[in-house]
């Protein structure tokens, strides 16, 4: 609680000790009290009762101890019940801020105690005059009964709303822990996949191409460069720390950083054939969405296909955004690198595909080859 909470709830419990000091010397609330009794007597028990409720926050036991007693002093001196009804607002900050949970149901306890209450009061509306200090304790009894359980209920719902937001931060915090993790597998599947497949050229063209293997090294070097630039930004962002600096360590994020995404893979030997087709042009997170599945899915065909050729189409038409990557299957044993792979980069797309409420398949193709379609849906 705010400094400036905190000062308007003692300003609100002050006028309550006010009004509940008060309360008692209304004439219709109290009977008439005889000679013996006295007003000195009455306006102690008034104040005994009143005015500790302007420290009900910070003591809320020991306030409602003292109300309570002058509360019962009150109604054994003949004053009437009216002084339970400062009981009750300082048995509601008991309840409000008590750690042991209820043993019976606060709605059941609060609907049978209103209930009584409310017979009470149609039936022996007349008994504050004259009725008997039975009649009048089990009035106060059950408005107490009633504040507890209303308290308790406060409680139950402010307890449900706290476990709900830690639930929604955990769940944003796992979210993001995934979000990263699928990026960082992008990233290094995607590039330590074209690393190896070159590097499986180069040796086995070193003694007898050597230009070609030196061609073959450059994209390595090209490419590790690359990755540890993207690498960086990546960690940049988990760390939480201020990218105004970074300068050019942002990773590709967009559909117009697709070509260099794909003259990288035709430097592992993937002949790729770019169409793009943009009536609408999607948000941010879609189209990042959509580059990391085509990177996904480049790098799958780097890594058991390479060298084919390969067709990606992306259309964003209708609020819906289309990738299709389809490739024309393994090419000549000779010139391949087996590059093992884990499966994890067809559940990295299903996850971003599910992420943004779209569909995915993958699969092979009847003719050979293997094709990705995912679909993204979005609203300008």
């Amino acid at each position: 609680m705010g400094e400036g909470s905190r000062r308007r709830a003692l300003v609100l419990d002050g006028a309550a000790a006010c009004a509940f000091t008060l309360l008692p010397q209304v004439s219709l609330l109290r009977p008439a009290v005889d000679g013996g009794t006295g007003g000195g007597l009455l306006w102690l028990l008034s104040l005994g009762a009143g005015l500790p409720l302007t420290v009900r926050r910070l003591w809320p036991v020991p306030v409602f101890v003292v109300v309570l007693a002058a509360a019962c002093g009150a109604l054994a001196a003949g004053l009437g019940p009216a002084s339970f009804l400062a009981a009750a607002y300082a048995v509601h900050m008991v309840a409000t801020t008590r750690r042991r949970d209820p043993g019976v149901s606060a709605v059941a306890v609060a609907g049978l105690c209103a209930a009584v209450a409310a017979v009470l009061t149609l039936s022996g509306g007349q008994s504050y005059q004259g009725g008997s200090t039975a009649v009048q304790a089990v009035f106060g009894l059950l408005v107490l009964g009633a504040t507890w359980a209303a308290g308790s209920a406060v409680r139950e719902r402010r307890r449900s709303t706290r476990r709900a937001i830690e639930h929604a931060a955990e769940q944003a915090k796992t979210e993001e822990r995934l979000r990263i993790a699928r990026d960082i597998h992008d990233v290094v599947t995607h590039s330590v996949g074209l690393i190896a497949v070159k590097a499986g050229i180069a040796n086995h063209v070193v003694a007898t191409r050597p230009e070609e293997a030196k061609e073959a090294l450059a994209v390595i070097e090209d490419v590790s460069r690359r990755a540890l630039r993207d690498m960086r930004a990546t960690l940049t962002v988990l760390r939480g720390e201020d990218r105004s600096e970074a300068g050019d360590l942002r990773p590709a994020r967009g559909l117009a950083d697709l070509p260099a995404l794909l003259g990288t893979a035709e430097a592992a030997g993937v002949r790729v054939e770019l169409r793009t087709r943009y009536d609408q042009e999607p948000p941010e997170g879609v189209a990042l969405a959509a580059f990391r599945i085509v990177q996904e899915a480049l790098t799958n065909v780097v890594k058991h296909a390479a060298p084919t050729g390969c067709r990606v189409d992306v259309t964003a038409r209708e609020g819906v955004l289309t990738v299709d990557v389809t490739d024309d299957g393994p090419g000549p044993p000779g010139r391949r690198t087996a590059v093992p792979g884990s499966g994890m980069g067809l559940v990295g797309m299903k996850e971003r595909t599910a992420a943004h409420g779209g569909t995915l398949s993958a699969g092979p193709r009847p003719g050979g080859g293997f094709r990705v379609t995912a679909t993204l849906p979005f609203q300008v």
